[in-house]
């Protein structure tokens, strides 16, 4: 198969779709693999590492997209990539299509066969190609909240982890799963006072026990939510719901109780975000200022370390690439439930249940 792989072009994203190991592996499978020039230089990987590992650098994205039956990218793609796409060619990357309609209808028109990272669950529920990100993206929203509390930044002054003789910030995370624990490792770690929301008790219990009385439990519930948030100096938004929006759980009112200048950093973004308030921002422009709370919405947060991204995420969404492009579209699904899972649409139809439902509701 011909792969491509361009390079990426959403506001300051630098990661890039595969590494050099990743390319010699489908190489050494027999493919042909055309790159971008310059794609990997933001993550620091130049044309002549992929170049030794086999593949071909063009000038412009528009000859990669040309080339490629499939393409193998990190984000979704922006209008200006959609345009360079054709008819039955296949797009692996995250896709993130239930919060953006127009996305959406541009791909199927297009009749894209487009394979989302993010749906592609084994029969345990898993996400194995969200979960590094969603490793990464957790545990820099951590940083990044605590960055934005300095006063210089727009916050309220507050040092998370305090000192000895002055009590350390609080931090509340919705989201008991991949992102929040993550979010959570880095909190405490910090030395502040934690609290975590999910909805599932068992996962709670766990962590109530790796965690014994550093860390606060609460099973999800409006008022909980409520009462913890207008204690909290830093509000991490962790919630997934595979491939669907994301709930609301932090409406304007919850915003308007908490602390001056306090920092709702909203890593549900792709998905639509979980506070009422939120809106996607940018690298370039990553905060507003919204009922007196700093909020910080990137929806490609893992896009600021891009090295350790890129090579966490080859990591996990070769082994699926190579299947694509060994076996083809239809017989990698068929043998595959866990890919077949990720196929969000194809020929012009959606093909992922919670994508339809989110693009049937803004029609």
């Amino acid at each position: 198969m011909i792969i491509g792989v361009p390079k990426e072009i959403k506001d300051n994203e630098y990661r890039v779709g595969l590494t050099p190991a990743g390319v010699s592996a489908l190489i050494q499978d027999g493919h042909e693999i055309y790159f971008q020039k310059s794609a990997g230089i933001g993550c620091g990987i130049s044309d002549e590492q992929f170049i030794h590992a086999g593949a071909k650098v063009l000038d412009t994205a528009a000859q990669v997209f040309e080339r490629a039956e499939m393409v193998i990218k990190v984000k979704e793609p922006q209008p200006v990539e959609v345009a360079m796409m054709r008819e039955g060619q296949i797009l692996f990357t995250y896709l993130h299509l239930a919060p953006s309609p127009e996305l959406t209808k541009q791909l199927l028109d297009k009749k894209i066969s487009g394979i989302a990272y993010e749906t592609i669950e084994l029969p345990d529920g898993s996400l194995p190609l969200l979960r590094p990100m969603s490793e990464v993206a957790g545990r820099v929203s951590v940083q990044i909240g605590a960055h934005y509390l300095q006063k210089d930044k727009g916050g309220s002054g507050v040092l998370l982890g305090g000192i000895p003789g002055v009590k350390p910030g609080r931090v509340t995370i919705l989201g008991a799963g991949i992102v929040g624990i993550n979010a959570l490792k880095m909190a405490v770690g910090l030395g502040a006072q934690v609290s975590i929301f999910d909805i599932n008790p068992v996962r709670l219990a766990y962590l109530d026990d790796i965690y014994g009385g550093r860390i606060t439990t609460i099973v999800s519930n409006a008022d909980a939510i409520s009462e913890e948030a207008s204690l909290s100096d830093l509000v991490v938004g962790a919630v997934l719901i595979t491939g669907a929006k994301a709930p609301r759980l932090i409406t304007r009112d919850m915003l308007k109780r908490m602390r001056p200048n306090s920092v709702a950093v909203d890593v549900s973004i792709d998905q639509g975000g979980c506070f009422e308030t939120s809106k996607a921002t940018t690298h370039s422009n990553p905060t507003y200022v919204d009922s007196g709370v700093l909020h910080y919405c990137v929806s490609n947060i893992p896009g600021a370390v891009a090295r350790t991204s890129t090579y966490g995420l080859t990591n996990v969404t070769l082994p699926y690439a190579r299947r694509l492009a060994g076996m083809g579209l239809r017989k990698a699904l068929k043998e595959d439930p866990a890919l077949a899972k990720g196929l969000n649409i194809h020929a012009g139809e959606i093909t992922q249940k919670a994508v339809a439902e989110a693009y049937e509701s803004y029609r």
